[in-house]
């Protein structure tokens, strides 16, 4: 246990003790810094050799203003930092591309069932879900892990609320497929009875079910693999924050997602604050020391790293390296 933090097992130990860690995912709630600690892990193991893609899931995109340069739409290697490349997903190609899918599923279910109706009349109605954006996220991601390309994954999440229904898709998917080919089958079944030939149709739709299975599946293994996946949650010294993870802390363990731990970003650094310094400053220490003491009860074994307040904002690839020469001690 390193001396005034309790943490017990620290980033660096944690990741040397899985050494098939691929898929690496930081949550939290809003604001708390899961960009700043993904692309400081990001920069750390990329510098200690591992081919890295940090990845932004988030609608809500930031890796470009961390990184000082523009990496939307397409992987783009960071500028003084051998092999790291950085990529915001291009959320309207994704939900563009996926309405075409969506259309042409459509059209193949109208015209196996021998309905005129036009599928773009469906269109619409069925991507105005307010969970289409994630979905399309969800398969966006499953995309990059199934290329494995790189020796590390390191995935900037939405904030948990959309994180927790954006790894849950797995299991979700496949209880919706599994019922959809129920459906199906029982629909040929009957449609053979009724039909006067025995020849057994093509269905397209059902070839879709049956692969979009498969990949749900391969994407649940992948997303409970305690030696290659782990999802990090990031906190403030504050009472909110800490509650969110919390709550879905036990969500994540009950779905099967590996929670690798909790890192905790702005601590105030004691050994500067004094009798001279401002009330502001003594007040909000005071207040980060007694949270502190719940994140070591509720979170016992679990804290990896405890990043300081810096004195300016966490920006460019020299504040990343300094801020995972703290989370990474």
């Amino acid at each position: 246990m390193t001396a005034d933090t309790g943490v017990t097992e620290a980033m660096n130990a944690f990741m040397g003790a899985h050494p098939r860690m691929k898929y690496v995912f930081f949550g939290g709630k809003g604001g708390v810094g899961k960009t700043v600690m993904a692309g400081a892990t990001s920069v750390w193991e990329a510098e200690n050799g591992k081919r890295t893609l940090l990845a932004s899931t988030n609608p809500v995109h930031s890796l470009s203003s961390l990184l000082d340069q523009d990496v939307f739409g397409k992987h783009t290697p960071v500028r003084g930092v051998p092999n790291l490349q950085a990529f915001e997903i291009d959320t309207k190609e994704t939900i563009e591309r996926s309405k075409r899918e969506i259309r042409d599923k459509i059209q193949w279910f109208l015209k196996f069932a021998e309905i005129s109706t036009r599928a773009d009349e469906f269109v619409e109605s069925a991507t105005m879900n307010p969970a289409f954006e994630e979905s399309a996220m969800f398969e966006n991601m499953i995309d990059l892990m199934f290329k494995d390309e790189y020796d590390l994954y390191v995935f900037d999440t939405a904030p948990t609320a959309n994180a927790r229904r954006l790894l849950g898709m797995s299991k979700v998917y496949s209880l919706w497929v599994n019922k959809m080919m129920k459906s199906r089958e029982e629909a040929q079944s009957l449609r053979q009875m009724l039909s006067f030939t025995k020849k057994k149709e093509a269905d397209p739709l059902m070839d879709y079910l049956v692969d979009f299975r498969q990949r749900m599946e391969h994407a649940r293994l992948l997303l409970t693999d305690v030696d290659k996946t782990a999802f990090f949650f990031v906190t403030l010294p504050e009472a909110l924050p800490i509650a969110v993870i919390t709550r879905f802390i036990n969500w994540f363990h009950e779905f099967g997602i590996p929670v690798g731990g909790v890192l905790v970003n702005m601590r105030i650094d004691a050994s500067v604050v004094g009798e001279q310094s401002a009330e502001f400053v003594r007040n909000r220490l005071a207040m980060q020391d007694e949270h502190m003491q719940t994140i070591w009860d509720r979170f016992d074994g679990q804290v990896r790293a405890i990043a300081p307040l810096f004195e300016t904002e966490v920006r460019g690839v020299d504040m990343l390296r300094r801020i995972a020469a703290n989370v990474f001690a």
